[in-house]
């Protein structure tokens, strides 16, 4: 890669939203200052890359990639200007994360092994280990990905084949989202309610249709295929907002219950259960 041909492609009207378009840019600039020739891009995700953002209950999504895993000067300076950028706009304090991912990690459709410095809920967390929102992430960031820093995503890993990216959301389901079940502290959150619900609309409709969609499609096929009760559950969920109280603990788990009771039905379950892909 020709560190030279490295920019930063932050600019005043990169997404709609000015305030954001203001962050996105402080971030950028003050990655590319303290990484400098360690950084190869940066890269925006979810769902302010394909339509969905809400201003009101959407979080920032970012993935650094790196030519070196971070060393602790890095991690410290870095640490710092998270803190900045969020101090710079409240609003969106605690609503921004980046992952820290060295370009080795690239090779391997499968989530790596090695954790990796990770920033959510403004905590910086040194040693994070990815999960199979790995292969999904990638998959998603090659589809719809913004560089802020950097060449095109796609340009830095080999193509991922849906059915991995099924494969990743069955697991996902199981091994992430299952154990929430008796997570009383988490599932009382009502930020992770709302998020869980409509997630779970994402595995669902990529599991069942073979292709990816927002989270409002993926909402909306499921109100349309499933109708009731769960259609009342997920327009709830899809009108959260910051600071205001849901309770949807006892709902959720029986809609990750239905889930589960779905996805066992797919001849892709079987498969995975029958390579041990899942306990």
């Amino acid at each position: 890669m020709d560190m030279k041909a490295i920019k930063c492609n932050a600019h005043a009207n990169i997404t709609p939203y000015q305030e954001l378009n203001e962050i996105l840019l402080l971030i950028s600039n003050g990655i590319k200052y303290i990484l400098s020739e360690n950084i190869i891009g940066l890269y925006v995700f979810g769902s302010l890359t394909y339509g969905d953002f809400n201003l009101d209950s959407s979080d920032i999504d970012l993935i650094a990639i790196t030519i070196k895993p971070l060393n602790h000067d890095e991690v410290e300076e870095l640490k710092q200007c998270h803190k900045q950028v969020e101090q710079y706009n409240q609003k969106w304090k605690n609503r921004l994360e980046c992952s820290y991912t060295p370009m080795d990690m690239l090779k391997n459709i499968l989530p790596p092994k090695e954790p990796r410095p990770y920033y959510n809920d403004a905590i910086f967390y040194e040693k994070a280990p990815y999960g199979n929102e790995w292969i999904i992430n990638n998959y998603l960031l090659s589809e719809h990905g913004i560089s802020l820093i950097g060449p095109d995503f796609k340009e830095l890993l080999q193509p991922i084949p849906m059915v991995e990216v099924q494969k990743a959301c069955i697991r996902d389901l199981f091994q992430e989202w299952v154990p929430k079940i008796t997570d009383v502290t988490w599932l009382a959150d009502s930020h992770y309610q709302s998020y869980l619900v409509l997630n779970l609309c994402r595995i669902l409709y990529t599991v069942m249709n073979g292709s990816t969609a927002t989270k409002k499609v993926s909402a909306e096929w499921v109100k349309n295929k499933f109708g009731l009760p769960w259609s009342r559950l997920i327009e709830k969920a899809e009108g959260w907002k910051y600071g205001e109280k849901i309770l949807l603990q006892y709902d959720t788990i029986d809609f990750i219950k239905f889930c589960v009771d779905t996805v066992k039905q797919t001849a892709l379950y079987q498969v995975i259960k029958w390579n041990n892909e899942i306990e």
